[in-house]
């Protein structure tokens, strides 16, 4: 589904004005930048204003810094001890919340996602300092567990009280000298969103682990998956094509990681970029650092899979596996197919609303493509103008305060274990053959011409939408699950999938197909009654001067 095909039996810019009708004039003004009609002008599309703060009173959907490096990055990961320095309940709130699984295949078999680490601190520990506590806790998890490593993660008290978690964890890893320990000042106040979050814990992985195994891993293809994080089993599916094909994935960013897939990442000869927003510049420092390429590639979708297969196939150059590759694709495509045409005649036509993180609302428009269904708006919480609008724009962009808040690491090709996986003119006949390197499009270009774009989409704008356009399904977080629900429509989490999944691959677009249907041409929804239908109320507007 591309901009050819328009959507007409709504004006999308009276839509825009309906939604902003309520603001006063000076966040209408800041808002309507970031509300976007997706239309063609001359050679570009409208630009977006993207990842900046929340206006003050608006009930936002995005995360704080401290959900994105704990909860979406290290989450995931089974045999690093995760330890949050502040207030308990901010160790709850980061426990668990995006189903993400893990087989805990380790060499030493050990899963600690199901704990919830914390200081929990007091307000002594605020008013004196929470230092003394941290290195406790440091040791308590070393005795008790012996990990590989321990990742400190500091909250907003900590950043506030000054804290040295860095020179704790520095401390620490000295005295056991079998254990890396090492932080993250990933303070919830410290970015616009939980996209700081991501860049920081990804930096500090990088600065601290990656190249610290002592193993070789062997295989004749072996890439990185990079922002795949393994919710509801994605990283399963996934691996289980890649092992079909004889591709060696041997480190995933986080999906089911280990401290040793994190380390091994310089061993690649290839890094496929899932979530572009949350680990392009992992992806530009190990290519900087170790001469590692990498491709955007996309898993969700049983067209996009094949897709991203074959480049990866093409970029080894290999005729084996490129025939490997077809036959796969020719076994999984059959089901998938089979699953299709029996769904289709009852999706077909049917609407859906995309606001997730990440590139899921761009992701998973090749399913609903698939499903013959009509995407009519769609956002993200923590993007960037480059999600929006295409990679070739990130050279343009301004650095803010905001941005200033997050390191930026100085990396140089290192001495030892930097190797270019192509020559100059290997890569550029791969680009002449149709590989696209360090690139990827943005939200834009997949939706329909007309459609409306929405950056950090909020709970007001969310249930105008709703009434304005009436969506067969709307698709976002947990914090719209159910004011969407009592609006009468039946709302699909895509961070962590509520149930069900895998949703990746070729039996994740098969799940995602009957999943689908079955939400959508459920009767249940239209015995439901909006508050606007029950308690119809007499609106107006404020004079504001």
């Amino acid at each position: 589904m591309g901009k050819a095909q328009k959507l007409v039996q709504w004006d999308p810019h009276d839509i825009k004005d309906k939604l902003l009708e309520k603001y006063p004039p000076k966040v209408a003004r800041k808002r309507a930048k970031q509300i976007m009609v997706n239309e063609a002008l001359e050679n570009s599309t409208p630009e977006i204003t993207a990842n900046v703060r929340t206006i003050p009173g608006i009930i936002t959907m995005r995360g704080c810094t401290y959900a994105g490096c704990k909860g979406v990055i290290m989450g995931p990961t089974s045999d690093i001890v995760n330890l949050v320095h502040g207030p308990i309940g901010c160790s709850f709130y980061a426990w668990l919340t995006r189903r993400n699984q893990t087989d805990a295949i380790n060499d030493t078999n050990a899963n600690y996602i199901t704990y919830a680490m914390s200081t929990d601190m007091q307000d002594s520990d605020i008013i004196f300092g929470g230092e003394k506590k941290l290195k406790a806790a440091i040791q308590e998890a070393y005795d008790l567990f012996h990990p590989k490593a321990i990742a400190v993660f500091a909250t907003c008290p900590v950043g506030l009280i000054g804290d040295d978690i860095h020179a704790v964890a520095k401390e620490m890893k000295t005295k056991f000298g079998d254990c890396n320990v090492f932080a993250f000042s990933c303070e919830g106040y410290k970015g616009v969103s939980q996209s700081a979050g991501h860049h920081i814990a990804n930096n500090q992985v990088f600065t601290h682990v990656v190249g610290d195994s002592d193993s070789e891993k062997t295989g004749e293809y072996k890439i990185n998956l990079l922002g795949e994080y393994n919710i509801g089993g994605d990283g399963f599916e996934i691996d289980r094509i890649l092992n079909k094909c004889g591709i060696t994935n041997i480190s995933t960013f986080s999906g089911n990681a280990t401290y040793d897939k994190f380390a091994s990442a310089n061993q690649a000869d290839l890094s496929c970029v899932m979530c572009h927003r949350s680990i392009n510049y992992v992806a530009d420092m190990l290519e900087t650092k170790y001469g590692i390429p990498w491709i955007k590639v996309n898993f969700i979708g049983a067209e996009a899979t094949a897709k991203s297969l074959r480049k990866i196939a093409q970029y080894f150059n290999d005729e084996k596996l490129t025939k490997k590759v077809e036959e796969v694709i020719a076994q999984e495509m059959a089901p998938v197919v089979a699953a299709r045409k029996d769904v289709f005649p009852r999706t077909s036509g049917k609407t859906a609303m995309l606001f997730v993180g990440g590139s899921r609302a761009h992701h998973y428009q090749e399913l609903f493509t698939e499903l013959g269904m009509k995407t009519l708006s769609a956002g993200y919480e923590f993007a960037h103008r480059d999600d929006y609008e295409g990679r070739h724009v990130i050279p343009h962009l301004k650095v803010d305060a905001d941005s200033r808040n997050i390191e930026e690491i100085e990396v140089s090709p290192d001495p030892q274990l930097y190797k270019p996986r192509k020559s100059e003119e290997e890569i550029k006949k791969l680009e002449a053959e149709g590989v696209d390197f360090k690139e990827y499009a943005g939200l834009n270009e997949a939706m329909d011409e007309n459609t409306i774009v929405i950056d950090d989409l909020n709970q007001y704008e969310a249930e105008k939408l709703v009434e304005l356009l009436k969506p067969d399904l709307f698709c976002a977080g947990i914090k719209e699950k159910f004011s969407i629900q009592k609006l009468g429509v039946p709302m699909k989490q895509l961070h962590s999938y509520d149930s069900g999944g895998p949703y990746a691959g070729f039996t994740g677009a098969i799940n995602f197909y009957n999943e689908i249907d079955r939400l959508v041409n459920s009767r249940v929804w239209g015995y439901m009654k909006a508050p606007w239908q029950e308690n119809p109320e007499l609106s107006a507007t404020y004079a504001w001067e």
